[in-house]
């Protein structure tokens, strides 16, 4: 072969690799359903809500107390979200009486000394709130207070909600007298033709010298499915849009506490307000203990989601712990006495006792978690701990599902919690995780996870990553069988958010999801019933897809993520199936990864539904850049 020939056969060969490797580049990558295989069933639980005391998540959030500070703790400046009010020559005082109180649980309270006061120049207290307090028009707030005073003829107590920016009262009671020993005292409070907002504050005054105390002062808007001691509408209605199957609660760090004294002690969060002696959060702030146990798992029948209880193990953050043995007993009775609350028939001894509470039934409970990031605990009794637990729980209850914080090496946990916070980048990388999970092994509960970009919410670029984990848990969930984004909430005024990325942001008037949020919404509404056969070949890097359908087999849910700025070509294979020639398209998009909702603009990304035409049982199609889609087929 002469140079000249063996040069133009050179130039022939890479010219036919070129066109063929351009060839290879435009062909679209080829998903192939098998409608008609279905590998396993879709986990019917897979997707619940996780929540603690974090974000003002309960108080201050979900809770929906309006009175900031009710039971009246202070530190060195004054007492907490509390101000004197002195008009025109009037003359009081105010401070926090350690000596006397309603209760046991609260022998403390609120004295205001009132040196000088008339009809004309009344003295009192005002309250400011969670970040305001929100109004709304021709709406009815219900509240009560406990006080006492020193003198019978101290005259009426004035009870007002007024306006930050005039001053003026726009709902206005009294209670006409107030006795010298302690005794609850109910009011309501009606407001007329006013502007919604939060800017207003509630007022106590009296027009008579004298002393006060006060105790449990208390403010509630209505309520979702007016429950008394009950959670905000908007809230609860944006938490119902995700269709959760379990609420995993009191939470995690809540549950522990920074110390064991400081965990979340449920029976004191029984009964009336009064017998309630609030506790420290881990996040810096008091908690009320409104939320106590009997209000979790009302949250749970309000939203037909399973309990999943997490039971204190022994360890609380700053490494405080309690070793197997004697020491642990009353622990582990503690919490079958916490199991016997939730299930026990209502003559049992705490069956009585929520039956007292006012829920005779007993709550169907499957799961329970023992402990909470027990990997934390640098003292390495986690293992006993829980064998412990597991033991005398499953002799008493041998049907609960039992859930380990962290793998155990002497023993196969019935479950596993998995936690996972990182960024879009890392889930795009992992979205696989699940795939290769030893299935003679525990089942997994992922019970914190998130795409943690964005704040206080998270943006798109963070809902992209969030999508793409899902597939996988999608994909894996024979062996995935719960999870839960995490945190749920933040409170998104100055000095409310102590975790970002959280999932849904609000103020005291009005909440907002994120894209993340929406992506749940749409992962959870067409979750699907049976994990269907797939291959994906030739995938682009960043394109992730979970396939599945409805019992029946008439409905095909495609979900499809692309973590990509430019189009993906895809090719569907649908062998032997006969889809319906038109699909529906449900498309959560941003021109950016930075584009996020937020209060001043809620709906920037929210979930677009459209008509997809032209479909068969071989058709290619576009997934956008930047896009998480569902793709709805109907099966003949």
């Amino acid at each position: 072969m002469t140079q000249k020939t063996f040069a133009t056969a050179a130039l022939s060969a890479a010219l036919a690799l070129a066109s063929t490797f351009a060839l290879a580049q435009s062909s679209p990558a080829t998903l192939t359903i098998h409608p008609d295989k279905s590998l396993h069933p879709v986990s019917p639980s897979l997707y619940g809500l996780m929540t603690e005391e974090i974000n003002y998540s309960y108080d201050g959030g979900l809770y929906a107390e309006l009175v900031r500070n009710r039971t009246f703790f202070d530190r060195w400046e004054g007492v907490l979200n509390w101000y004197l009010i002195e008009r025109g020559n009037s003359s009081a005082t105010m401070e926090i009486d350690h000596k006397t109180g309603p209760s046991q649980a609260l022998d403390r309270s609120l004295l205001v000394n009132i040196a000088k006061a008339d009809a004309e120049s009344p003295a009192g207290v005002f309250n400011e709130g969670y970040w305001g307090i929100a109004l709304r028009p021709e709406t009815t707030y219900t509240g009560s207070l406990w006080a006492k005073v020193d003198a019978a003829n101290m005259g009426p107590l004035t009870i007002a909600l007024v306006s930050n920016k005039t001053g003026e009262a726009v709902a206005c009671t009294q209670i006409d007298a107030l006795s010298t020993g302690w005794k609850q005292y109910s009011y309501s409070l009606k407001t007329g033709a006013l502007e919604p907002s939060a800017d207003y504050h509630l007022a106590l005054t009296v027009t008579h010298p004298g002393k006060l105390w006060m105790q449990l002062v208390s403010l509630f808007p209505p309520t979702y499915k007016d429950r008394p001691n009950g959670f905000r509408k908007d809230l609860m209605a944006k938490m119902a849009e995700m269709r959760p199957a379990f609420l995993r609660f009191p939470g995690g760090n809540y549950l522990e506490g920074d110390h064991i004294n400081e965990r979340f002690e449920w029976k004191k969060t029984l009964g009336p307000w009064v017998d309630r002696p609030t506790h420290p959060s881990p996040w810096g702030y008091q908690s009320t203990d409104g939320m106590g146990l009997l209000e979790f798992l009302e949250w749970c029948e309000d939203l037909k989601m399973q309990p999943l209880l997490a039971v204190y193990a022994g360890y609380s953050m700053k490494q405080e712990h309690v070793d197997a043995g004697p020491a642990l007993e009353p622990y582990i009775q503690d919490a079958l006495d916490e199991i016997e609350y939730v299930t026990g028939p209502a003559d049992s001894k705490w069956g009585s006792v929520r039956a007292r509470d006012g829920h005779p039934e007993p709550f169907k409970l499957s799961y329970v978690e023992i402990g909470n990031e027990d990997f934390f605990d640098k003292s390495g009794s986690y293992e006993g701990r829980y064998a412990a637990f597991y033991k005398a729980i499953k002799a008493k209850y041998p049907q609960l599902q039992l859930i380990s914080t962290m793998p155990v090496k002497n023993m196969k946990a019935d479950m596993q919690d998995d936690h996972f916070y990182v960024r879009a980048s890392v889930n795009f990388n992992d979205a696989t995780h699940y795939d290769k999970t030893d299935r003679n092994g525990p089942k997994i509960f992922v019970g914190e996870w998130a795409t943690r970009e964005g704040s206080p919410t998270p943006d798109f670029g963070a809902a992209l990553g969030d999508a793409a984990w899902m597939t996988g848990l999608e994909r894996n969930s024979d062996v995935v069988v719960m999870a839960a984004y995490a945190p749920l909430l933040v409170n998104v005024n100055p000095g409310g958010m102590q975790w970002d990325t959280d999932l849904i942001g609000y103020d005291a008037m009005k909440s907002y999801g994120s894209p993340s949020y929406y992506a749940q919404v749409l992962f959870a509404k067409y979750r699907g019933d049976k994990v269907l056969d797939s291959k994906f070949e030739a995938a682009p890097t960043r394109v992730f897809y979970s396939a599945n359908s409805t019992a029946d087999g008439k409905k095909l849910y495609l979900k499809l993520v692309n973590g990509n700025t430019t189009a993906q070509p895809i090719k569907i294979e649908l062998p032997g199936a006969k889809p319906s020639a038109v699909a529906k398209v449900v498309s959560l998009s941003a021109p950016s990864t930075q584009t996020t909702n937020s209060m001043a603009d809620p709906e920037r990304v929210v979930p677009v539904e459209s008509k997809l035409e032209g479909v068969s049982s071989s058709f290619t199609y576009t997934l956008p850049a930047n896009t998480i889609e569902v793709i709805e087929i109907s099966l003949q």
